[in-house]
């Protein structure tokens, strides 16, 4: 059987089962807040190392635990690498943490791809060196022992909405419950790290991220997903455009309104350390 090994255990989060385990459970919130969907069939979530990203991260994972156990999660991964020229499906074996094997979903992977027409392949190659998606993987695991996974890597250009309403028509003809997780940072922002700072330093570049990474989570919140990409592209406020612009159009395609934002804050928000200069933002979504 082909088991993905982790790449970041011990960098993005723990490399002992008890660490992860102790962390995950530091991370969930003690309460979830009011007007959460009744049922939740997706969400989005960021992807930095545990200590900068988790809890926003685990407020997702929280809220669809309060609405359902899913037996198997969609993971919509960022590219920040070459890693595909089309959306790329992890279709067979397992992925492995410090927390043991998480199976993949084979009879599914094999319903989205023929769902797919083509536009996704079964390339588990493009997922070698991709953290986006490892690092929900033990979020998945403590709190859902049971489930599934099915990554999928999503490039980020116009195909990214189609491949979401393809992975959609699976999922609902697969008669079992299925969320779809999809991952994304938002705006990078800074001189030394990211070569990217067009408002300076301190409360001037907090607020000028904050405007930008609005625009984006706005579009998530409207369901606006051919929007996405060109968005993305243009305003440099999410590294993982395709995959918010796959799981925004599952979302749509599976039921849901709108999304709900349940956190955002940034890098600096979580750890601060003198006038805010090089950051990165987060948002946590549901639908």
């Amino acid at each position: 059987m082909r088991v993905r090994r982790p790449v970041v255990a011990g960098q993005f989060y723990p490399a002992s089962r008890s660490e992860c385990v102790r962390q995950i459970e530091e991370c969930l919130p003690d309460r979830l807040p009011e007007g959460l969907p009744e049922r939740i069939v997706a969400g989005i979530v960021p992807h930095a190392g545990w200590v900068y990203s988790g809890r926003t991260a685990a407020k997702v994972f929280a809220a669809i635990r309060a609405r359902a156990t899913p037996e198997t999660f969609v993971l919509f991964s960022a590219m920040h690498r070459w890693g595909a020229e089309r959306a790329a499906i992890y279709g067979s074996g397992a992925w492995a943490t410090p927390l043991g094997e998480a199976q993949v979903d084979e009879t599914l992977a094999q319903a989205v791809l023929k769902e797919s027409g083509g536009l996704l392949v079964d390339g588990p190659e493009a997922h070698t060196g991709e953290h986006s998606t490892e690092v929900q993987v033990p979020f998945i695991q403590h709190l859902f022992p049971a489930a599934r996974i099915l990554p999928i890597m999503i490039p980020p250009d116009e195909r990214a909405v189609p491949v979401g309403e393809a992975v959609a028509r699976a999922v609902a003809a697969a008669g079992q419950e299925v969320v779809i997780v999809g991952t994304t940072d938002l705006t990078h922002y800074g001189a030394t790290y990211y070569g990217f700072a067009p408002a300076g330093r301190g409360e001037p570049a907090l607020e000028w991220v904050r405007a930008n990474d609005e625009r984006v989570i706005r579009l998530m919140q409207e369901l606006r997903a051919e929007e996405v990409v060109a968005e993305t592209d243009a305003h440099h406020n999410a590294c993982g455009g395709g995959a918010v612009a796959a799981t925004v159009a599952a979302a749509r395609a599976l039921g849901a309104s709108q999304g709900m934002l349940l956190e955002y804050t940034t890098s600096y928000h979580v750890m601060p350390r003198g006038p805010a200069s090089d950051f990165v933002g987060y948002a946590a979504v549901v639908f």
